[in-house]
């Protein structure tokens, strides 16, 4: 007796599953949902490798050398500033004034390089960089006071470079034709200058390395009314090369045959040109579009918040890619179980609910078979050859279970297109939304044609699903 009930409410449920649909949509709601747990963990996947790739980055710069970003040449002269206490004894210490270009120009080209570690390509550089200039007579009548001694012998010229790593040649500066052979490091009286600069924009590690750079002493007198001054600089980097905008006018040009530059910083270039060849690049900076003076005494400014240069970009970022295309699971998830929920009403055709389980979970290898063909190929070709294997298998697995070469042939044409419409939203960066609205509404409009004639409050009253589909 109890084996018959047991099998009778089997038999109940059973029923409801196949004949009633509001079960049926429940039932694919509900699957939907669960199919998103792997959805998630697919996601995470993507972080994974994407995180693995920014460790090659770092493993390859840390033996090839830092982004680069280059500081000057600054003219330091120091002071002895007489200091008057509240007990009115007197004491001398030693201050630093800084003196920015009055012109300062760059020139240089940047070759590209690449080195792969695993599967990860990373974009290096070598740079040839031309930096020539004029300082006019320090003024100090608004940063010292009467009693304050000039020291003129102790003036020092100095270059700040992030990574000493990436110098390639001996540096020597020339002041009024005069060369001065220039020697690793930045005197620390005056080095935090340029850590202090950077402290909102690095790490406590990053602003170290603004402390490094090369520096010369040189000579210079109260008559001295202007300089010019020249240097050559041959540097390894990663990835991005910028500047800051010491000079009262900094023109700054560069070329490289990279052809995807990213021009990054807080000034974009003037003029540009950008070919399959390569691209070239020009700004033009006064020191009114900056917030820190020609001179100053300490560490009163932050220099390298007015940064600018160029990263050589990777157009095809995988990762990226994948992220964005795992965004639309959800999506093609509910137009394949409302699609073979159609062809249920309208075909008279049962498909058990398993058989929406094992499509789901293809439809999820999906990611998984284009992230990992796309660490070796472009995405495009990863997209095609993922959405080619999956849309076969469906297609194949659909004609099986649905007994029907036409139904499985519609099915074919209908993941084709939905891939396809995926695909151009992907590229479609800036009219994504719009491409995708108006897709969603044209599928919209699809459902409510095909269910016009259904009559849904007597499906069940009528004989079930295989009834209603005779009706419509």
């Amino acid at each position: 007796m109890e084996n018959n009930t047991n099998s009778t409410v089997f038999d109940k449920i059973n029923y409801s599953i196949k004949n009633s649909v509001s079960i049926k949509l429940l039932s694919i709601g509900f699957l939907i949902a669960i199919l998103l747990i792997p959805n998630s963990m697919i996601k995470s996947l993507i972080s994974e490798r994407e995180f693995r790739q920014e460790e090659a980055i770092r493993e390859i710069s840390s033996s090839w050398a830092s982004p680069q970003q280059i500081t000057g040449p600054i003219l330091t002269i120091p002071f002895e500033a007489i200091l008057v206490l509240d007990d009115g004894k007197e004491i001398s210490t030693i201050k630093y004034a800084h003196f920015l270009p009055e012109k300062l120009k760059v020139v240089g080209d940047i070759n590209p390089k690449s080195r792969k570690r695993g599967i990860y390509e990373v974009a290096l550089y070598e740079t040839q960089l031309q930096l020539e200039g004029t300082f006019s007579q320090p003024d100090f009548s608004k940063l010292i006071k009467e009693d304050d001694i000039i020291l003129w012998d102790m003036a020092t010229i100095s270059i700040g470079i992030p990574d000493m790593r990436g110098i390639q040649n001996k540096i020597e500066i020339q002041i009024n034709d005069k060369p001065y052979l220039m020697e690793s490091g930045i005197p620390k009286k005056f080095a935090l200058q340029l850590a202090h600069a950077n402290e909102n924009q690095y790490s406590t590690s990053r602003r170290a390395e603004y402390q490094s750079g090369v520096s010369a002493n040189i000579d210079w007198s109260e008559e001295l009314k202007s300089a010019s001054f020249s240097t050559q600089l041959s540097l390894h980097g990663t990835q991005s090369l910028k500047f800051n905008p010491i000079g009262k006018s900094t023109i700054a040009k560069l070329n490289s045959p990279w052809p995807h530059p990213s021009f990054e910083g807080q000034f974009l270039p003037d003029n540009h040109e950008v070919t399959e060849s390569g691209f070239s690049a020009e700004w033009s900076i006064f020191d009114l579009n900056r917030n820190y003076p020609q001179q100053w005494v300490g560490s009163e400014h932050r220099i390298a918040d007015s940064e600018f240069g160029v990263k050589l970009f990777q157009p095809v970022d995988n990762y990226q890619q994948n992220t964005r295309s795992a965004k639309y699971a959800v999506l093609i998830l509910f137009l394949t179980f409302i699609t073979f929920f159609f062809i249920e009403i309208l075909n008279k055709k049962r498909i058990h609910p398993i058989h929406y389980i094992l499509v789901g979970l293809t439809l999820t290898i999906f990611y998984t078979l284009l992230l990992s063909i796309s660490e070796h190929l472009n995405f495009s070709a990863a997209y095609w050859i993922s959405s080619l294997v999956i849309i076969a298998m469906i297609s194949l697995y659909s004609m099986s279970i649905l007994k029907s070469k036409k139904l499985a042939g519609i099915l074919f044409m209908f993941f084709s297109i939905i891939y396809t419409f995926v695909f151009v939203v992907l590229k479609l960066e800036d009219y994504a939304l719009l491409f995708g609205s108006v897709g969603l509404l044209i599928v919209l409009g699809i459902c409510m044609y095909l269910s016009r004639n259904i009559d849904w409050y007597n499906i069940k009253a009528k004989g079930g699903l295989n009834h209603a589909a005779t009706e419509a």
